[in-house]
């Protein structure tokens, strides 16, 4: 082959590899909102976009894994905190939020995928405290009262979650009860 054709052939055999290769993203998140007894709330602001303040979301890894697993998971990756710590309460609050993907987060998912369902938590700890942060994933960090943050976060799911926060008092909502 010449030259040419060998570099071609190469990166086309390396192309093909990769796309056999990709892993996408599961729709399937988990919101959590950090949060202390006082309603002082955790913002982590994201590396990739900057201005972007949230809270801890992440993807299940596989189809299988708990909500509550991922959220455990991400919280440790993104903030170094053990949710199931001595002090800290990680609560389910049986809700979710499907929304549409952003369309610059759109080629992380398989082909045709559009929309993610996001499963929330509450995450109390006794106070406020700097957390340990990926570079790769977020540059900043801020603790805020409630009211504040969720006018701060970019996402309105995000907003809303927040804005859940003095109502559920870190619980699970309460469910209905049978007649």
């Amino acid at each position: 082959m010449t030259g040419f054709l060998s570099a071609f052939h190469s990166s086309y055999c390396l192309a093909l590899r990769l796309s056999r290769t990709t892993v996408f993203k599961i729709p399937q998140s988990v919101l959590v909102v950090i949060h202390t007894p006082a309603l002082e709330v955790l913002l982590i602001e994201r590396a990739d976009a900057p201005g972007f303040w949230q809270s801890v979301t992440g993807s299940k890894d596989h189809p299988d894994d708990s909500f509550f697993d991922t959220a455990v998971r991400e919280v440790l990756e993104e903030t170094g905190l053990d949710a199931r710590a001595p002090g800290c309460c990680l609560s389910d609050w049986m809700l979710e939020n499907v929304y549409e993907i952003y369309p610059q987060w759109l080629h992380r998912y398989a082909p045709g995928v559009t929309h993610n369902t996001e499963h929330l938590f509450g995450l109390c700890i006794p106070e406020c405290v700097s957390v340990v942060l990926d570079p790769r994933e977020h540059k900043a960090q801020v603790w805020l009262p409630w009211q504040v943050a969720a006018d701060r976060c970019f996402s309105p799911s995000n907003a809303e979650a927040i804005g859940w926060l003095p109502r559920l008092g870190g619980r699970s909502p309460e469910l209905p009860r049978e007649p």
